[in-house]
């Protein structure tokens, strides 16, 4: 009988052990996971409708809960169109859509985006955006990128963006907009 109590409590050590070293290896992995999804992405909610209809916000329930990756831009620098995300003049983090790069002249002709004195047209996917000519852009007039992205939101009728605060650094640039991943009705990807 002492025998198979012997066993018994040695069974138990061994079992113990194992689930020690699996919650350990789970433990590991998670942390890991989230180390490698806070180094290469982020999620937030949208809370303004300036990007509507590609970002639907307002803060009210169902606003659009958004992964922006980071990885791409350790590689290439934003492009035209792309949505990227970046830390605004009162530190919070927005989304608008690029339309000017850095060295370019910007102005809008008859809701349409001008680049060098050039219509620049959007992709297909895109047909709907028409950008209003308010502030720096107002009445024919022409702006610098310099060594900037000029960021314009998709409902430009009401999108604070470079319009107001000229173009945005490079080095304020978190990440590109890249997955709509809620309301379930809502997930796909944000970029052309």
């Amino acid at each position: 009988m002492s025998v198979a109590i012997t066993l018994t409590r040695r069974s138990w050590r061994e079992l113990g052990g194992s689930v020690l070293r699996f919650a350990r290896s789970l433990l590991a992995a998670i942390g890991l996971a989230f180390i490698l999804f806070h180094l290469c992405f982020s999620l937030s909610v949208v809370v303004s409708g300036s990007m509507a209809p590609t970002l639907k916000g307002n803060g009210v329930p169902g606003s659009d809960w958004v992964v922006s990756e980071k990885i791409s831009y350790w590689f290439r620098h934003p492009r035209r169109w792309e949505v990227v995300q970046f830390r605004n003049n009162e530190g919070f983090v927005v989304a608008k859509r690029v339309a000017g790069l850095p060295g370019e002249m910007i102005s809008l002709d008859d809701k349409k985006l001008v680049i060098d004195n050039k219509v620049m047209p959007p992709p297909e996917s895109l047909g709907f955006l028409q950008y209003y000519a308010f502030a720096n852009l107002n009445r024919g007039r022409q702006d610098s990128c310099e060594g900037g992205y000029y960021v314009l939101g998709d409902d430009s009728r009401d999108s604070s963006d470079s319009r107001y605060d000229g173009p945005i650094a490079p080095e304020r640039i978190r990440g590109r907009a890249w997955l709509i991943v809620w309301p379930p009705s809502r997930i796909g990807f944000v970029n052309p």
